[in-house]
C-alpha cells in the first residue's frame, strides 16, 4: 500500500512538472512570436524599400558580371564613314548616291552644295543600316575617281550591356520610392519623398537617353561623302615654300592693299568733291582781300647828283 502511494506521487509530480514546463514555453514563444510580427509591421515600407535597392543591385551585378561573350555579329558596333570621289557631274552622282541609300533602307541626313559649274562640291551625310554600311561605301566609291576613304568603328556592346543594367535599378529605385511617397504620413516626409523621387526619375530618363542615342548609332551607320567636280582642288593641298612663293604671297598683298587704298578714295572722293571744292574757293577769296595794295609809280625825276669838290693845286 505505501509503495503503491509513493509511486503514485511521484508520477504526479513528474506530470505536473512536464505541464508547468510546456506553459513555460508556450509562453515563451507566444512572447517572441508577437515580438516579431510587430516588429516588420512597424518597419515595413524601409524594409519593403531596401529590400528592392538590394534585389535590383545583385540583378545588376549579375548582368555586369554574367555578361555573355556574344559573336561579333551580335555586338553592337558604331560604324562610321569619310569618303572623297571625284565625279563628271555632281549633281548627277548626288542623284545616284541618294537612290542606293534608299534603296538600303537609309535616308539623307545632310546635304551641302557649293557652285554649280565643274567646280561644284557636294557634302552629303548618309545614314543607313549597319548591315548594308560595307555595299554602300563600294557603291558610292565606284561613282567616279575615289580620291580618299576613312573608316572608323567602336565597339559600345560592354557599355551597352552596363546601360541597360543600371536602367533596370533606377527602374527600381523608382518604384521603391513612389511606394514610399504612396505611405508617407507627414507633410516632411512627403516634401522630401517628392524630392527623391524626383531625382531618381530624371536619373532614369538621362539613362533611357543615353540608351537610346547608342541604339541610333548602333543601327544606323554615318557617312560622310564629298563628291567634287572636275575643276575642284583637292582636299589637301601640299604647302610650298621658296622665294617665288614669297614674292608672289607678297605681290598678292601689296595688289590687295592697293585695291583697298584706291577703294578707299573712291569713297572718299564724292565727298572730297562736294566739300573741298567750295572749301578752296573761299580760301583763295579770302587770302585775297588781306593782300595790300600795289604801291603807285610817280612821275617826279631823282634829283642829279652832287660833284665832288676839287682840291686846290
Amino acid at each position: 500500500m505505501d509503495g503503491r502511494t509513493g509511486r503514485r506521487r511521484s508520477a504526479l509530480l513528474a506530470a505536473g512538472t512536464l505541464s508547468v514546463a510546456l506553459a513555460l514555453a508556450g509562453c515563451s514563444a507566444g512572447d517572441s512570436g508577437s515580438a516579431d510580427s510587430a516588429g516588420p509591421a512597424a518597419k515595413a515600407p524601409l524594409a519593403e524599400a531596401g529590400a528592392a535597392d538590394k534585389g535590383s543591385g545583385a540583378d545588376a551585378a549579375g548582368a555586369g558580371a554574367g555578361a555573355p561573350d556574344l559573336r561579333v555579329d551580335q555586338r553592337a558596333i558604331i560604324y562610321t564613314g569619310t569618303m572623297r570621289v571625284q565625279v563628271a557631274n555632281v549633281d548627277d552622282a548626288a542623284r545616284e548616291v541618294n537612290a542606293a541609300v534608299t534603296r538600303a533602307g537609309g535616308f539623307i541626313g545632310g546635304d551641302q552644295r557649293r557652285s554649280a559649274d565643274a567646280d561644284a562640291v557636294a557634302e552629303l551625310q548618309l545614314r543607313v543600316p549597319a548591315a548594308k554600311f560595307a555595299g554602300v561605301v563600294e557603291e558610292v566609291a565606284k561613282l567616279g575617281r575615289q580620291e580618299s576613304r576613312e573608316i572608323n568603328t567602336q565597339d559600345v556592346t560592354e557599355e551597352t550591356v552596363d546601360l541597360e543594367a543600371r536602367i533596370i535599378t533606377q527602374r527600381a529605385r523608382v518604384d521603391s520610392a513612389r511606394r514610399l511617397l504612396a505611405r508617407a504620413s507627414s507633410i516632411a516626409d512627403l516634401v522630401s519623398l517628392e524630392n527623391e523621387l524626383g531625382r531618381r526619375e530624371a536619373d532614369l530618363a538621362s539613362l533611357e537617353a543615353k540608351k537610346r542615342r547608342l541604339a541610333d548609332l548602333t543601327a544606323l551607320s554615318t557617312i560622310t561623302v564629298s563628291l567634287a567636280g572636275p575643276a575642284a582642288k583637292t582636299s589637301e593641298e601640299k604647302t610650298e615654300t621658296g622665294f617665288l612663293v614669297g614674292l608672289k604671297g607678297g605681290w598678292g598683298a601689296f595688289v590687295t592693299s592697293m585695291t583697298i587704298l584706291l577703294t578707299v578714295l573712291g569713297a572718299l572722293l564724292p565727298w572730297l568733291v562736294a566739300f573741298g571744292v567750295p572749301l578752296a574757293v573761299l580760301l583763295v577769296a579770302l587770302r585775297r582781300r588781306r593782300k595790300p595794295p600795289a604801291l603807285v609809280a610817280t612821275g617826279v625825276s631823282a634829283p642829279p647828283p652832287v660833284p665832288a669838290a676839287r682840291s686846290a693845286p
